[in-house]
Parts: structure tokens; C-alpha cells; sequence
């Protein structure tokens, strides 16, 4: 991928806001990201910032945003099925905040927040999520760095 950032300090600057629920498979999406990240030789510098649940992403994202120290955040959270209803809107307003704050701020927010239907604590699905979200992490970064370099060309051509 190469060159992108057009910023004064020509390095890339990401937050990677992480939700400490279920940290252990949360965490492989970070790691494969950041593994991404330097694979690309894009420039970057990441600074992780951990929170205790999902809920708090949004207003963090936006705290982040705001202080134009970021070229990009990108979220990572597992929102579970606990036998009541309660995660789909836990979900809806976690994404929902996020795509508020990212138009509010004109920083984009990539999202690798994920809702299973029937997530249960079993041996299998735990190793299956844990895996998963080492896929997610590659993906958000993938997606990152082509949504900033679309946006550095659309800026350049304005």
C-alpha cells in the first residue's frame, strides 16, 4: 500500500478504542490490526485506549475525534447474547454513535464491534471468536487504510 498520510507529520495517527469485556478475544483484534498496520509500510502510530464495556466507545470516539489528534479510530468490541434481547439494542446504539460522531467530526470511525446471535461460553465458540476477531483485525485495518487513502485523493483533487 505505501505512502498516504498527508498530514504535518507524515505519519499515519490511529486510536484503536478497545471495550474490556471479554478483553482476551477483543485484544486479537488489535494485535492483528496493529500486525496489518506495519505490514502495509504505511507510517502509523497507534495509541490503544481500553474502556469498560461497548456503551463507552462512542462518546470516547468522540472525544478522540475532537481533539484533531487522529487521522482514523477504529473500535473493537463483543457484544454477547446474555438469553435476553438486550445486545441488539446495545449494538444499534453503539454503531449508531459512532456513525454520529465520525459525521459530527469528519474522522473516520471503523467499527469491529461484533454481535453474535447465540454466543455461548463454550471451549469451541470461545477459540472460534478468538480467531474471528484476529480476521476482524486484519479487515479494519485493510478497510482504514483504503477509506484515508480514498479521502487523501478526494482531498487532493478538491
Amino acid at each position: 500500500m505505501g505512502q498516504l498520510p498527508e498530514n504535518s507529520t507524515n505519519t499515519l495517527r490511529i486510536a484503536f478504542v478497545k471495550a474490556l469485556w471479554h478483553a482476551k478475544i477483543v485484544d486479537q483484534c488489535y494485535l492483528s490490526c496493529a500486525e496489518r498496520m506495519k505490514e502495509s509500510g504505511v507510517l502509523h502510530e497507534i495509541d490503544i485506549f481500553d474502556v469498560p464495556g461497548v456503551l463507552e466507545i462512542p462518546l470516547l470516539a468522540k472525544d478522540l475525534a475532537k481533539s484533531g489528534k487522529y487521522d482514523a479510530i477504529i473500535a473493537s468490541g463483543f457484544i454477547v447474547n446474555g438469553g435476553i434481547y438486550r445486545h441488539d439494542f446495545v449494538s444499534t446504539a453503539v454503531i449508531d454513535g459512532m456513525m454520529r460522531v465520525q459525521l459530527e467530526t469528519d474522522v473516520p470511525i471503523f467499527s469491529a464491534v461484533l454481535t453474535p446471535h447465540n454466543f455461548q461460553e463454550s471451549k469451541e465458540q470461545i477459540q472460534f471468536f478468538f480467531d474471528h476477531f484476529k480476521v476482524k483485525g486484519r479487515e479494519v485495518a485493510d478497510a482504514a487504510l483504503m477509506m484515508l487513502q480514498v479521502r487523501n485523493k478526494v482531498k487532493q483533487t478538491a
